[in-house]
């Protein structure tokens, strides 16, 4: 009866003992529904143009556990050679919006585009990791949306897309916002999630670089 009341006591001891650190992590959970890229294509603002964006989203959330939602880039694309403008906010479902920590960073087109919770802590990746900002190395936060404030297209011939996001060298340009709601002064798009200021340069990887980018961008689950 010693020996049984002795064992019964050890196994409650092992139950109380913390799982390592390797058991304890998880993937993001399924019900994740907005990310930044953890990495971009490697092309710059080349992302093979909205499909080729939509899959990259796609295929980082499937690899983090979230596939089953239908994913789609946060991109405009502009009224080009008879192309039909896109507005990034008309793609993107209807909300609610949570990240890999089931931090809830809207919860409709209306609030997304209006008093938002994205921010440094909040605009995680796939992985649920932190995206490197200002004050970090490298700063990172210039994240590619091709849109206005208000998540519409921009009109006119000047390219804010890269060429509806198939550039990937020096003509060109790309309107970005900066997920850290960090600038270099205190007006609004200095701080704005999706419509901060064009690159520099161009469209390659090094001109995103420049001004502190990594050609990464918003993913948003529809369903």
């Amino acid at each position: 009866m010693t020996r049984m009341l002795m064992l019964g006591a050890s196994i409650g001891m092992i139950s109380l003992l913390p799982l390592p650190a390797s058991a304890q992590q998880t993937a993001a959970p399924a019900n994740m529904t907005f990310f930044v890229t953890s990495v971009g294509s490697g092309k710059g603002a080349d992302l093979g143009g909205l499909e080729g964006a939509d899959r990259h989203c796609q295929t980082l959330a499937q690899a983090a556990g979230a596939g089953t939602k239908t994913w789609r880039a946060y991109l405009s694309t502009q009224s080009v050679g008879g192309a039909t403008a896109v507005n990034a906010r008309d793609r993107i479902g209807t909300g609610p919006w949570q990240n890999a920590k089931g931090v809830v960073i809207a919860k409709d087109v209306a609030e997304l585009h209006g008093t938002n919770a994205i921010s440094k802590q909040t605009a995680l990746t796939e992985k649920g990791e932190v995206v490197k900002g200002g004050g970090d190395t490298p700063n990172t936060h210039d994240i590619l949306t091709g849109s206005q404030p208000d998540g519409t297209a921009f009109a006119g011939a000047q390219d804010q897309t890269c060429g509806n996001w198939t550039k990937s060298g020096t003509e060109g340009a790309v309107m970005m916002g900066h997920h850290d709601r960090m600038g270099t002064g205190e007006q609004p798009s200095a701080k704005s999630w999706n419509s901060s200021h064009p690159s520099r340069g161009g469209c390659s990887q090094d001109a995103l670089k420049g001004t502190g980018g990594a050609g990464l961008f918003y993913c948003f689950a529809t369903n």
